[in-house]
């Protein structure tokens, strides 16, 4: 993304936005005191997460690139990692026999003599999980793994770049120790959990964290309220943030249904903060404030994540960081738009260097991308 020719600060439309926290951006990784996060959780700098890793993968897309990287494996989130992303996001299920698995979607499908056969990820061992896609071992075939989008459309589930199936130690292990983790918590929508229930699966996917996380920073998020309640009150350690799409859906349970009840929510269950869909924070920027002011950072996730203008938007707005598909894309346009140019002219006054350097933290737009800039945010939030 070009900056360049009209100033931001000039635009009458964005002196509305509300300001958020100082950001420290000289810091490339957020705080390694993770432990001390008990209260708030101020990201040092704008974040930038990888989605399922490198991007999910959107098998019905036009678009290569969501389909260019088999989504949460090692492989996916490694080759994240090898771009300036803080964390990769990826989603944790826990077996039948008790095993923290990595994988997003419910169910799982497969092909055999014609017939499409579906079972439910937790109804599976370990060793079943593990029997679909590419296998670990050579010479070993798996199970062809297939799709259902949420039309009810089947694919099957090419990439790329395959790679198997994974648990959560071995993502530990097995990926750069630098990259954070931001570990969705994924239950079932269509299935109530009791609270022994809830506890005893996260409860063993702590007993992984807590074994295997050593220095690197964790995030926990849940769409599922009082998961995300629970695991605030079984760990102090890592911050607990709740998964909202901001009223885009309704359920029976109205603590999901809006951006005012998740705020309630990470008040009363002390969590830090909140990860919305993006379009309803645009929807809502009114809310910005009082999100901040009851000390909770915010993140958000969406599509339009993936379009370098509402991503500056919301830099800002003073959101915090966004869960991004297109990871070498976003992470090229958020540098460029939090990195001011170097002024290296020694002839000058230390007051007019600064002076300088400061005008050079102005991003700036051409009238294209400013044009373009005020039809993105009332055009896409109403699709």
């Amino acid at each position: 993304m070009a900056l360049k020719a009209v100033h931001v600060s000039d635009v009458p439309n964005l002196d509305q936005v509300p300001k958020g926290p100082t950001l420290t951006l000289s810091s490339s990784r957020l705080p390694k005191g993770t432990e001390e996060v008990k209260s708030a959780f101020k990201p040092a700098k704008f974040v930038v997460i990888g989605h399922r890793g490198k991007g999910m993968n959107a098998l019905a897309s036009p678009d290569r690139r969501m389909k260019e990287i088999k989504e949460n494996s090692i492989l996916s989130f490694n080759l994240a990692g090898r771009f300036p992303v803080d964390f990769v996001e990826f989603d944790v299920q826990v077996t039948k026999d008790d095993c923290p698995i990595i994988f997003h979607d419910s169910f799982i499908l497969t092909e055999e003599d014609g017939n499409i056969y579906e079972k439910r990820v937790t109804d599976l061992t370990l060793d079943e999980f593990l029997s679909y896609g590419p296998q670990k071992e050579s010479g070993n075939v798996g199970k062809p793994l297939l799709r259902k989008t949420k039309d009810g459309t089947v694919f099957s589930w090419n990439v790329e770049v395959d790679d198997p199936l994974c648990t959560l130690e071995e993502v530990f292990h097995k990926v750069d120790s630098h990259l954070g983790f931001n570990i969705e918590l994924k239950f079932d929508d269509n299935v109530v959990y009791q609270e022994e229930k809830l506890t005893h699966i996260l409860q063993l996917i702590l007993q992984v964290v807590c074994k295997y996380a050593n220095e690197r920073p964790i995030i926990f998020s849940s769409f599922h309220p009082d998961a995300a309640q629970l695991i605030r009150k079984l760990q102090g350690t890592n911050p607990v943030f709740f998964l909202t799409n901001g009223g885009s859906e309704i359920y029976t349970d109205v603590r999901r249904n809006s951006l005012d009840e998740a705020i309630k929510l990470c008040l009363a269950g002390g969590l830090q903060g909140i990860v919305s869909e993006v379009k309803a924070i645009f929807r809502n920027s009114s809310l910005i404030p009082r999100i901040k002011e009851s000390n909770l950072a915010l993140l958000t996730y969406g599509q339009l994540n993936n379009v370098p203008e509402a991503v500056y938007m919301q830099h800002l707005m003073g959101i915090n960081g966004v869960i991004v598909d297109l990871v070498q894309e976003i992470t090229e346009a958020v540098s460029d738009f939090i990195n001011p140019e170097k002024i290296g002219d020694e002839s000058i006054s230390d007051s007019v260097r600064k002076g300088k350097a400061k005008e050079a933290t102005k991003p700036e737009f051409s009238q294209r991308e400013l044009s373009f800039l005020m039809r993105l945010i009332p055009e896409l939030v109403q699709q």
